[in-house]
């Protein structure tokens, strides 16, 4: 039952559509194309299952995890301070 000015299941739908634009951004991110044979960083040859798997891929499984780290840090601290979270 919807409160206010707000239609039956109008929330489930924004949650929907939140969740088709993160998928579309994560899918836009992803390399296409035909990739490389050799690791872009290394140079040591990328399987062939990793390269069916991930077409587009640049990287081997080694430098793409190296890769994906260095990306998620972020250096900052979401939860916060006890201290700040008191003022």
């Amino acid at each position: 039952m919807a409160t206010g000015w707000a239609k039956d299941g109008a929330v489930q739908e924004q949650i929907d559509s939140t969740v088709e634009d993160a998928v579309s951004r994560a899918r836009s991110r992803l390399a296409t194309g035909p990739g490389l044979s050799e690791c872009e960083e290394c140079g040591e040859p990328i399987p062939e299952a990793r390269r069916r798997a991930m077409p587009g891929a640049r990287r081997c499984l080694v430098c793409q995890n190296a890769h994906d780290e260095d990306a998620a840090f972020t250096g900052y601290n979401r939860r916060g301070s006890k201290d700040s979270q008191l003022r």
